[in-house]
C-alpha cells in the first residue's frame, strides 16, 4: 500500500469540528498511515467541541484547513455565511427547490459551502474525499473547478434524517444535492447496507459500505460485574435529546424494578436531562441518571469501558433511523458491553451477528425492554458471557482494521488513483 501512495495527495473533508466526524477523521488516520499525503479541512463553530479538537489534534500529524464561524470569534465568516444561507432559504421557499439556481441550492443546504470550497481548493489534491451533510456540494465543486477526482461519504441517508417543520424543504434541497454529487463522484460510501440499498433505489448508485466500526483497543475489556452492584447502563451521543429511546429505557427500568445507574455522555438539550431525571423520580425509584460531559472521539471506547448494557434504540422518524446502525452499537463492543438495540432494518443483521452480545427489542415495547434489563440484571453469569461474546464480535469482525472496513477505503481510493 505504501508504495502505490507514495506522494499522492488526498484532501480529507467535513463540515463538522475534527471531534465530531470520527469518520473522516479514521479516513486521514488511515490514509495517512498507509502512505498517502493527507490534508484535512474542518470547521469550527461550536465552542464546546474546541478543547476535544485540541485533543485530537495533538495526536496528528497531518495538515489542518480550519474554516472557523464560530460566533464572537475574529472574522466575519459567522455573519457573513449566515446573511447568506438565510437569504438562500427564502429564495427557495419563494421559487421552490427545482427551480433556483445550484449556488442558491447549495448555500441553502449547507452554510459554509462557499468557505469550503475555498479551503479545498487552498491545497493542490489528487483526490478529495469526504462527507456531512454540509460539505459533500462543497466536495463536489472544487472536485470539478480544479478538476481532481472527488468521492463523498454519504453516512446517512440526508434526504430523510431530518425532523420537525423544515424537514420537507432540507430533505428537498439534500436530495438535490445528493442526486448532483452522485453524478460526478470517483465512489460513494456509505455506513449500513440499508441506507446503500435506499440510495441505489433512488438514484441508481450504490455506495460501498463501511460500517460505523472503530479500531481495536489494546487493553481487553474486564468482564466481572462486582456482586450486587447496581446494573450500569451507558448511552452516549453529541446531544441528549428526546426520540432516542431514552425516556423508553428509564420506563422500561422501572416496570422491571432494577437498582440501575445510566449514565448519559453528551451535551443536554434544552432542560432534557431535567425531564429525564424526573421521569426516573416518578417510574423507576431505584435508577440513578449520571451525567458526563462529551469526551473527544479517541476516547469513547474507554468512556464504555466498565458499563453492563449499552443502549442503541434509536428508531422511528425521520426514516434514516430505521436505516442506520448507531455507531453507539459499534462501539459499545469494543468496550465488551452488550448492547440493547432497537430492532430496526438497519440494525437487525448485526443484531443478529453478535448473538448472545445483544438483543434485539422493539423500543415501544416497554414490557419487552424490561424483560432484557431483567434478564442481564438477575443473572451474572448470561451478563459476563453476553460481554464476552460482544467483544469477541468486535475481534473477530465489528473493528476498523478489518479488510471490510479499511480495507475497503483502501481498495476504493487505490482505484480512484490508479
Amino acid at each position: 500500500m505504501r508504495a502505490d501512495a507514495a506522494r499522492r495527495r488526498v484532501t480529507v473533508v467535513t463540515s463538522g469540528h475534527l471531534s465530531t466526524c470520527p469518520r473522516m477523521l479514521k479516513a486521514a488516520d488511515a490514509l495517512a498511515e498507509a502512505g498517502y499525503a493527507v490534508h484535512v479541512v474542518a470547521t469550527r463553530h461550536e465552542l464546546w467541541a474546541a478543547a476535544a479538537d485540541l485533543d485530537v489534534r495533538s495526536r496528528r500529524g497531518w495538515p489542518l484547513t480550519i474554516v472557523n464561524y464560530c460566533r464572537g470569534e475574529r472574522g466575519s465568516c459567522y455573519w457573513r455565511t449566515g446573511v447568506e444561507h438565510r437569504a438562500s432559504r427564502v429564495l427557495v421557499r419563494a421559487a421552490a427547490v427545482g427551480r433556483v439556481p445550484p449556488a442558491i441550492a447549495t448555500r441553502a443546504f449547507a452554510r459554509v459551502h462557499g468557505a469550503l470550497v475555498r479551503a479545498i481548493l487552498e491545497t493542490p489534491a489528487d483526490l478529495i474525499y469526504g462527507g456531512t451533510t454540509g460539505a459533500l456540494a462543497a466536495i463536489a465543486e472544487a472536485g470539478r473547478r480544479s478538476r481532481t477526482p472527488y468521492a463523498v461519504d454519504l453516512e446517512d441517508l440526508h434526504s430523510a434524517e431530518t425532523s420537525g417543520p423544515d424537514a420537507p424543504l432540507v430533505d428537498a434541497l439534500a436530495e438535490r444535492i445528493e442526486r448532483t454529487v452522485l453524478a460526478g463522484a470517483a465512489f460513494a460510501t456509505t455506513s449500513s447496507e440499508q441506507i446503500a440499498a435506499a440510495y441505489e433505489a433512488k438514484y441508481g448508485v450504490a455506495p460501498a459500505v463501511i460500517h460505523n466500526t472503530f479500531p481495536l483497543p489494546r487493553r481487553a475489556p474486564e468482564f466481572m460485574r462486582e456482586a450486587a452492584s447496581p446494573l450500569r447502563v451507558y448511552w452516549f451521543s453529541q446531544t441528549i435529546g428526546p426520540g432516542r429511546g431514552l425516556e423508553q429505557a428509564i420506563s422500561a427500568l422501572g416496570r422491571a424494578d432494577i437498582a440501575a445507574e445510566l449514565t448519559l455522555l453528551g451535551r443536554p438539550h434544552d432542560g432534557f436531562l431535567d425531564l429525564l431525571r424526573g421521569a426516573a423520580r416518578a417510574q423507576a425509584p431505584r435508577v440513578v441518571v449520571v451525567h458526563r460531559s462529551p469526551a473527544p472521539p479517541d476516547a469513547m471506547v474507554d468512556c464504555a469501558r466498565g458499563h453492563d448494557v449499552g443502549l442503541a434504540l434509536d428508531h422511528g422518524v425521520p426514516l434514516n433511523r430505521e436505516l442506520c446502525i448507531t455507531n453507539k452499537a459499534l462501539t459499545y463492543i469494543l468496550a465488551g458491553v452488550p448492547v440493547l438495540m432497537a430492532d430496526t432494518p438497519g440494525q437487525r443483521a448485526l443484531g443478529r451477528d453478535l448473538g448472545r452480545g445483544a438483543m434485539l427489542v422493539d423500543p415501544r415495547d416497554i414490557d419487552a425492554l424490561a424483560g432484557a434489563f431483567r434478564a442481564w440484571a438477575g443473572d451474572a453469569a448470561a451478563l459476563e458471557c453476553a460481554k464476552r461474546t460482544a467483544w469477541q464480535a468486535a475481534v473477530r469482525r465489528w473493528n476498523w482494521e478489518h479488510a471490510s472496513e479499511r480495507g475497503v477505503l483502501y481498495r476504493l481510493v487505490g482505484e480512484a488513483l490508479a
